[in-house]
């Protein structure tokens, strides 16, 4: 059987990025920078006033108090926006509002609290110290400097930074495009009335989920019955929109294997099995139109973690993503636990974040996914190991948000 590391190596190189795009502020948020970001202008663009109040010349104001108070005229208003050049004379004050440019030859700004409000004479009952309540251009941002850099998400923050240098659009790796078919004659959608022998399908609904939580754009969620005619005419009608394609069911080794029906031998897809519980069939390569696909087990379980441990690790590389794999620690463990031999185990956890110790939650077998909707982490079990006692470390994959 081939190893999971093998297979991770197989799906990483099918999943590959797309060219950079630029687009707008908006569709850029949470995509990741393609290149660095140059600040065309300083920030602030002007020395501008942080507060409510009044520019005066510091010298003017020496020894203002409460008890002593200095009263001058009030020669200009200046709201945020004004655009004329102003020039503070001596022994006078222009009421300034926040954010509005400082006149020249003005050393200070008086807060609005330590006077009396004077409209056309204002008496100024405290001391500014020189260059208080002053914001100075480029002290923020220095025009020419690199303010964001390639690989960096691209966040609230940051968005508001670069629509604050005056940039509407950004150059950055666009989200895969992923396709997400479930597959079998048994599946029919929620509300529809269960005849002997079906099942409300999961499979799609909790991979698109998995799809969005990495990163990347579900094109479609769609289910397939076992034609494999009907199969590949599916992957067609999608093929000019997507990068890649994930489908569970239709690998194993039986009858009605409607994947491996479709690719056949030769067709593309390399079916296999891997060393691991849950998840042992899996499927790898690409369409006729050149779509990455990876083919996953149709147990629910075996289908979310080999997403887990397969394509959501690829998928965010390949969207650069920084830290594309889950945090990965280890803890204690509160019961003992067996796994198979030769087959690295993924076991459903509840990991305890205070006391450092892990517990195993629910049966090791595929088809409880009750279990794992309640888990917050993956135990990663060797295929080497067969026992683990009360108290042995164990290394696990943390699933938390």
């Amino acid at each position: 059987m081939r190893s999971v590391a093998e297979h991770q190596r197989v799906v990483s190189e099918l999943i590959t990025a797309r060219p950079a795009v630029t687009v707008g502020l908006v569709d850029a948020a949470g995509l990741v920078l393609a290149h660095d970001v140059i600040a065309g202008l300083s920030l602030p663009v002007f020395d501008n006033s942080s507060m409510d109040g009044y520019a005066v010349r510091y010298d003017d104001v020496t020894g203002a108090s409460v008890e002593n108070p200095v009263k001058l005229p009030v020669a200009e208003d200046i709201p945020a926006g004004r655009t004329d050049a102003l020039t503070l004379a001596a022994g006078t004050a222009h009421r300034i509002m926040t954010g509005a440019p400082m006149p020249t030859g003005a050393t200070a700004v008086v807060a609005v609290e330590s006077t009396d409000g004077g409209v056309e004479t204002v008496a100024i009952t405290a001391t500014p110290k020189p260059g208080q309540h002053i914001r100075r251009a480029g002290e923020d941002v220095a025009a020419g400097s690199t303010v964001l850099h390639a690989g960096q998400v691209v966040g609230p923050a940051a968005l508001g930074l670069v629509a604050a240098l005056g940039i509407g659009e950004l150059e950055v790796i666009p989200r895969q495009r992923v396709l997400v078919i479930s597959t079998g004659s048994e599946l029919v959608a929620a509300g529809t009335p269960l005849r002997p022998g079906q099942i409300y399908e999961s499979n799609a609904v909790m991979l698109a989920a998995a799809v969005r939580d990495a990163g990347a754009e579900v094109v479609a969620t769609v289910t397939c019955d076992d034609d494999a005619a009907r199969f590949t005419a599916l992957l067609d009608s999608y093929a000019d929109r997507t990068d890649l394609i994930i489908t569970s069911g239709g690998v194993s080794a039986g009858a009605y294997e409607v994947v491996k029906d479709a690719f056949g031998t030769g067709g593309g897809v390399e079916f296999v099995k891997v060393a691991m519980q849950p998840g042992m069939p899996q499927g790898a390569g690409r369409t006729a139109t050149g779509a990455a696909i990876v083919t996953l087990p149709g147990n629910p379980v075996s289908a979310l973690v080999s997403f887990e441990v397969f394509i959501r690790p690829a998928l965010r590389a390949a969207m650069g993503c920084a830290h594309p794999h889950r945090p990965v620690c280890t803890a204690v463990l509160v019961e003992a636990l067996t796994s198979p031999a030769g087959r690295r185990q993924f076991r459903r956890g509840v990991y305890d974040r205070d006391s450092g110790t892990v517990v195993s939650y629910g049966p090791p077998a595929s088809h409880h996914l009750r279990w794992l909707a309640s888990a917050d982490c993956l135990l990663d079990i060797s295929e080497d190991v067969t026992a683990l006692a009360v108290g042995e470390q164990v290394e696990l994959w943390d699933l938390a948000p």
